[in-house]
């Protein structure tokens, strides 16, 4: 009888033993979570979330599809980065373009996010401000400003980057919460919804479907992946267990936000017949189907998505810039902090003297992006198609496939793009 009791209580604790190590093994994993989110944190922003609102409120769920096939493409653009950051160690990805495709490539593109960051940095900077006052009261102005210098503050600490991450993860599941909740209250046909996965293109998108795509394939975003992994100093072997943990996740949480507003938008303009001009109109979307409350659940996301934005955009942006002029590559560097705030102090200035509706000149901006979007796509297939860089990291048959469909569809969008800006 007393052998058998000791019997049990040794299995009991060898299979308490075994889900302690089972419990470890996982959260070891989830602590890998982060890259993939920060690069959505960045994108996702005032203009994703204005492109998308203004897709359902105009097409109702015809674009849902465009968000699917999206998203497909952004995840292996950013696994490509997350390899290449895995794959040359120390070294950064601008650094790897200048020694393998020339100093004056590098330099090229390094500058050229620095500047889609000065665009979107005007966004953010309202639509804190915005969501702010939407939630508070008070003055745009003075919202805008305390936004600013909260991000500044968080880029001050000592690790900031590992502050950074861990505070967008966590706005980007109150975005999910939130955006979730509005679309639950808008209480959609969700068999109409389904039909939006079938592809059809209307009529007169324009600026707008260019926008959409180019926000949610966004190469730019994609681009500084292989930053955040230099920052974690994460390792080759560590490469399953990331896509698993930060990349798979991180893509889709950004994607499915993404079509969650166009449900919404489609939904309530449906019912409702108005058009968005300005931000306020934008963040009480879903107020006159399900009242107060949804206009604050809709707000609270806005404010995650603005505010999150603002942070990653300012960071990526003096990253790239410094490491392209050779001035660090790390949110450690005061070269780098000193271009971050840079960026946050422009876009906060144009935000507060900026008169007019600011929709149509984020939606522009986003646009923009996809100029820059086929040299940056480049870049990033040249480097991790190459076996001597790469190693076993290097691209499979897959990931060609993909990446070369993703490269002939942002080059057909800057096509359409430059002949509307200079046809």
């Amino acid at each position: 009888m007393e052998s058998n009791t000791r019997i049990e209580t040794g299995n009991t604790a060898r299979c308490s033993y075994q889900q302690g190590e089972k419990s470890a093994y996982w959260y070891k994993i989830l602590l890998l979570m982060g890259p993939a989110f920060v690069a959505g944190a960045w994108r996702f922003g005032p203009g994703a979330l204005t492109s998308a609102v203004q897709a359902g409120s105009q097409y109702g769920y015809q674009l849902l599809w465009v968000i699917a096939v999206s998203g497909v493409l952004m995840f292996y653009f950013n696994d490509m980065s997350v390899r290449i950051g895995l794959a040359t160690g120390e070294k950064s990805l601008l650094d790897t373009i200048k020694e393998t495709l020339g100093h004056k490539v590098g330099l090229l593109a390094g500058t050229g996010v620095f500047f889609i960051t000065l665009c979107f940095s005007i966004g953010n900077a309202l639509g804190s401000g915005i969501a702010l006052q939407l939630l508070f009261g008070g003055s745009v102005v003075a919202w805008v400003l305390a936004s600013t210098v909260a991000v500044a503050l968080l880029i001050a600490m000592k690790n900031a980057y590992r502050a950074l991450e861990k505070m967008l993860v966590v706005l980007i599941a109150i975005m999910s919460l939130g955006f979730l909740g509005s679309a639950i209250l808008s209480d959609p046909e969700w068999v109409e919804v389904s039909m939006g996965f079938i592809p059809s293109i209307p009529d007169e998108a324009g600026y707008l479907l260019i926008a959409l795509i180019g926000t949610n394939f966004s190469i730019n975003s994609a681009f500084y992946s292989g930053y955040s992994i230099h920052e974690r100093g994460l390792k080759p072997a560590q490469y399953k267990h990331l896509t698993l943990a930060d990349t798979i996740p991180g893509n889709i949480a950004t994607a499915a936000m993404t079509m969650l507003i166009i449900i919404v938008s489609a939904t309530v303009f449906n019912v409702t017949g108005e058009s968005v001009t300005n931000f306020t109109q934008l963040a009480k979307v879903l107020e006159p189907l399900s009242g107060k409350l949804g206009a604050v659940i809709f707000s609270i996301g806005f404010f995650a998505a603005a505010f999150s934005s603002m942070a990653a955009n300012a960071t990526a942006g003096g990253t790239l810039l410094c490491d392209a002029w050779g001035l660090g590559n790390k949110l450690s560097s005061v070269s780098v902090k000193v271009f971050i705030y840079g960026i946050l102090i422009f876009g906060s200035l144009v935000a507060i003297f900026n008169n007019g509706s600011p929709i149509q000149l984020i939606i522009l901006a986003q646009a923009l992006t996809v100029l820059v979007a086929p040299f940056l796509g480049i870049l990033l297939f040249m480097i991790s198609s190459n076996r001597a860089i790469m190693g076993k990291l290097a691209n499979k048959t897959s990931d060609k496939v993909i990446g070369t469909i993703g490269l002939l569809s942002i080059f057909s969008l800057s096509f359409m793009l430059s002949l509307k800006l200079f046809g």
